[in-house]
C-alpha cells in the first residue's frame, strides 16, 4: 500500500495545498466523488486518460489511511 500512497501528493502550489494524483492537479477529493456517485474505475480512466488505474488504487488507499482512527467522539452541532 505504500507504494500506492507515493502517488498522492500534497504540494502548496498545487491545488491549494489538497492532495493530488502525482501532481497533476486531480484531487484525491474529486476521485472520491466520482466513485461515490457511481462511476467506476474503468469509466474515470476513459474520462482523464493521463491517470492509470494503479492512481484511483491510490486514492482509496489515502482515504482508507485517513479513515483509520482509535476514536471519534461525537460532535454537537
Amino acid at each position: 500500500m505504500s507504494n500506492l500512497l507515493d502517488r498522492i501528493t500534497i504540494d502548496p502550489q498545487i491545488c491549494h495545498g489538497k492532495p493530488v494524483i502525482r501532481g497533476l492537479r486531480y484531487p484525491v477529493e474529486t476521485m472520491l466523488e466520482l466513485m461515490s456517485a457511481g462511476m467506476t474505475i474503468d469509466e474515470i480512466l476513459a474520462d482523464y486518460e493521463d491517470l492509470e488505474r494503479e492512481d484511483l488504487l491510490a486514492v482509496l488507499a489515502f482515504a482508507t489511511r485517513l479513515s483509520q482512527v482509535k476514536r471519534m467522539d461525537p460532535v454537537a452541532v
